[in-house]
């Protein structure tokens, strides 16, 4: 049997400047700048690169990272369709095909050029949305706010979680953002400042929502061998995992509302890692929206369900609390790059690279993505 744990580490990391509105460069473009610069951080050249995995919307093909690298012998490709968990989840791939000896470098990709378009058309238009579409889509359900403003408003209704809980959050990473200089969102906000935002759809205000943006961001995994001869120690990926929630194409015909698909995953990782909660250092949480956070914590058992309310009011997520999440600012204040930033932010971190916002001694921490309608991912990495 094929064992992933330490198989492979993150090496290089890379990023373009992130901005909102429309980007003057195709996402292409943008993937292709970030990707060379997480080749020349690890320290490789780009023909060094023989397997590729890039965002699934198909904005950048294998084939153009072939003809714009001048890769020689590409031994591997393919795409990862899990939304916001496919960036954590192409992790995984990655490290089973270098521990199935396919690859040596494998380059991660995520680009976005800031064109939303019609969301209610691409919503319809992308299988995993087939269901929604057809049943919920005629009703006014046609934006992802209100796709999961349910499971919020459930949450609440259960365990009396407030909006005011969600503003902890949005607050918390907010201030991770102001001391990011490649941060969207620099401006503090206030407890009163996000109650007094516009609601979107109930009960999210317009502050527990992520950002429109354009960039791109990617990484390069390693063999754990080569790693070791690389430009920085290597960040190793103790573990990984995906989980899918029950109901995976439709929110409203779960039979628990408050559960997403990585409560299935989180135990597998940590156990794949043979570590505890209390082990970790710091977490890069997936953010569409606040509840998404609480939600996690949660279903990963940083807390029991229906308490992470209380976990993020006692300070729990600042970067001097029990768990430093989104030390960049994650998708709330830093950028919206389908949570590949979160990966790079993790490896930086775990190098003691985070500048003001270093957690002190860093040693090991967690990623997570959230997909579409709930699919979850996880990595768990230490410091090489």
């Amino acid at each position: 049997m094929i064992t992933l744990k330490e198989t492979a580490a993150v090496t290089g990391i890379g990023e373009t400047v992130y901005g909102r509105g429309i980007a003057d460069r195709s996402s292409l473009a943008l993937q292709l700048e970030a990707g060379l610069a997480a080749v020349r951080d690890a320290g490789l050249e780009p023909g060094d690169i023989d397997g590729v995995i890039p965002m699934s919307n198909g904005s950048a093909l294998a084939e153009d990272f072939i003809m714009n690298f001048g890769i020689k012998d590409l031994r591997f490709s393919a795409t990862v369709p899990m939304g916001g968990a496919s960036a954590v989840a192409s992790l995984q791939l990655a490290q089973a095909v270098i521990a199935a000896g396919i690859c040596r470098h494998v380059l991660l990709s995520v680009g976005r050029d800031g064109r939303a378009g019609n969301i209610s058309m691409r919503l319809a238009q992308a299988p995993q949305f087939r269901t929604v579409a057809e049943f919920e889509m005629p009703l006014g359900a046609f934006a992802p706010v209100q796709l999961y403003a349910q499971m919020a408003r459930r949450h609440m209704e259960l365990y009396g979680t407030s909006s005011r809980d969600f503003a902890e959050i949005a607050v918390a990473i907010r201030s991770h953002a102001v001391n990011n200089p490649n941060a969207i969102m620099r401006k503090p906000i206030s407890i009163e400042e996000h109650q007094s935002s516009r609601m979107i759809s109930d009960p999210f205000h317009l502050l527990d929502c992520s950002l429109e943006s354009h960039g791109a961001a990617a990484v390069v995994v390693s063999a754990i061998g080569p790693a070791r001869d690389l430009r920085h120690r290597p960040i190793t990926i103790m573990a990984t995992a995906e989980g899918h929630p029950d109901s995976p194409v439709a929110i409203t015909q779960r039979p628990d509302l408050t559960q997403l698909g990585i409560a299935k995953a989180a135990g597998r990782a940590f156990a794949a890692a043979g570590i505890a909660h209390a082990d970790i250092d710091v977490a890069e949480i997936y953010d569409c929206f606040t509840y998404i956070v609480l939600c996690q914590l949660e279903d990963m058992g940083f807390c029991a369900k229906g308490e992470g309310g209380q976990f993020v009011r006692d300070g729990g997520i600042s970067l001097h609390g029990r768990l430093p999440v989104n030390t960049h600012g994650g998708l709330l204040s830093q950028a919206h790059m389908v949570g590949m930033n979160h990966v790079v932010e993790l490896a930086r971190q775990l190098r003691g690279d985070g500048g003001i916002n270093q957690v002190p001694d860093a040693q090991i921490g967690l990623v997570t993505g959230y997909g579409d309608m709930g699919d979850g991912a996880i990595a768990i990495m230490r410091r090489g």
